[in-house]
């Protein structure tokens, strides 16, 4: 024969559900667009990884990925120029796989993951003298502290800062 169960234990069982559920929910809009695996453009692995992590297109609004599409001559400081038929390729896929959370509602300033609101606010806990080590360089350099980073996984919990 079962007994009933007691109602603070029931209202403890429920708690503990809204809450487990509540950190799921929290941890998948943490993740967010940005967390969301894309798999990599072929031509955007091989023309934009050349130089840099192909960083995850979720990362950035479409309004920026088209500004940076549209300035590749003026790259941050490179010339990053592509033909025609490559530009649209890649700005295509680029919108079409851009941020939509609320993270990359607003571009960034000068269209930088690295100023954008969320990254500084993710790395907050990131000494400023981390940056200028020798294996880190720049806050751009993703892989240098995220170990799965060519994998778009960017997981804190794969994070190793180098010393």
């Amino acid at each position: 024969m079962s007994q009933p169960i007691p109602a603070r234990l029931a209202v403890f069982g429920l708690l503990c559900a809204a809450l487990l559920s509540t950190a799921a929910r929290a941890d998948d809009e943490h993740e967010g667009q940005r967390g969301r695996r894309v798999p990599l453009l072929p031509k955007y692995q091989q023309e934009c990884a050349a130089c840099h992590i192909a960083y995850p297109p979720g990362m950035l609004p479409a309004a920026s990925w088209q500004k940076l599409m549209n300035t590749l001559p003026r790259h941050y400081g490179s010339d990053a120029s592509l033909d025609a038929a490559s530009v649209k390729e890649l700005s295509g896929w680029l919108t079409a796989n851009a941020g939509t959370d609320k993270r990359a509602v607003a571009a960034p300033p000068e269209n930088r993951i690295t100023r954008s609101t969320w990254f500084v606010r993710e790395h907050d806990e990131v000494p400023a003298a981390a940056w200028k080590r020798a294996a880190v360089k720049s806050a751009s350099n993703c892989s240098a502290c995220h170990t799965q980073a060519a994998q778009g996984d960017f997981n804190e919990h794969n994070v190793r800062i180098p010393r």
